[in-house]
């Protein structure tokens, strides 16, 4: 079978490189070249080695764009740049691998969609852990009724970054390190959840350190009988201890920090039922690294465009995540 040639818009985005990679050693996929409009950084990357080491540089967009060959392109522009190529690439008739979040124009990420859902095109957004075997697991758990009626989710997954990062966010975007991150945990949580009917946030500089940039972050998500707890911050020590925890009427499911790779789940049960115990025990897991989960991510997507599979999430789904990102970073009230 011929391999689907791709391309990637973009490079500034923080998994620019990684999905680059992922690409690299897919034996289904050709990669065509890289596009980045800023000069510099293409300059820059040219001579960086690592993944960009090699690659083919288109000179203008519209060789990427224009060409049929290309049946896919990874959106890979930093968050103030990618909303817009994202929508350039579904306009020219082409699959995106999109990497989050979606912006902060809603109407246009929600017009980005109607127009791919009409072209019969796919968008899969870069939420690498919902192909992470724990995250997978757990969800499985919840959605299933194996836990029984969840009450609740709570997840942490705070980072450390630079004053130059906190300042190219505050820049453009409300919501500071939520927004850039939060997106990870709401498409585990509105996957298992739905549509939260209240969302409150608390967004607040705690550091001094770019006052227009909220480092210090938490969102309250009320369900009709559930809470969600999401809480983000961008001055954890590293390694971060992010975690992420569901609790049911019938057991609880906490995935064990580090949640990359993710090696175990400790999992609660009310009563003995499918193989596992009463009370705690401690589930071995597989677990994967980022740059596998990437290329699990691309496989979803290669195998979603060949008809092999529908897709792992709806676009339904995928407006979802960014409207509840949105309405608890203030791009939408509610």
């Amino acid at each position: 079978m011929a391999k689907i040639r791709m391309a990637q818009y973009g490079t500034k985005h923080g998994h620019a490189s990684g999905k680059l990679q992922a690409m690299q050693v897919n034996d289904e996929v050709e990669i065509a070249g890289v596009f980045e409009p800023d000069q510099q950084q293409r300059a820059a990357l040219e001579g960086s080695g690592g993944a960009f080491e090699g690659v083919h540089w288109f000179d203008n967009k519209s060789e990427m764009l224009d060409d049929e060959s290309i049946v896919a392109i990874a959106s890979e522009g930093l968050n103030a740049e990618s909303l817009d190529q994202t929508e350039e690439i579904v306009n020219a008739g082409k699959h995106v691998w999109y990497d989050k979040p979606a912006g902060d124009n809603w109407p246009q990420w929600q017009r980005t969609v109607a127009t791919a859902e009409e072209k019969g095109l796919l968008i899969q957004m870069g939420f690498m852990l919902r192909y992470h075997s724990a995250f997978k697991q757990v969800a499985s758990w919840a959605k299933s009724g194996f836990l029984g009626d969840v009450f609740a989710v709570r997840a942490h997954m705070s980072t450390n970054i630079t004053e130059d990062a906190r300042i190219r966010i505050s820049d453009t975007h409300h919501g500071g390190i939520f927004f850039d991150l939060g997106g990870h945990m709401l498409d585990q949580v509105v996957w298992i959840l739905g549509r939260p009917v209240k969302v409150t946030a608390f967004l607040r500089n705690d550091t001094g350190s770019v006052s227009a940039f909220q480092d210090n972050t938490l969102g309250v998500f009320e369900f009709e009988n559930a809470l969600a707890f999401i809480d983000i911050a961008a001055m954890e020590v590293q390694p971060a201890a992010r975690r992420f925890e569901v609790y049911g009427s019938q057991g609880s499911a906490i995935i064990v920090e580090p949640f990359e790779p993710g090696l175990q789940i400790r999992l609660c049960l009310a009563e003995a039922k499918d193989g596992y115990q009463e009370g705690e025990q401690f589930v071995q897991i597989d677990g994967e690294g980022r740059g596998r989960t990437y290329e699990l991510e691309l496989e979803a997507f290669v195998a979603t465009i060949e008809g092999k599979q529908s897709p792992d999430r709806p676009m339904s789904h995928e407006l979802l995540v960014q409207e509840t990102l949105l309405r608890a970073t203030g791009g939408i009230s509610g």
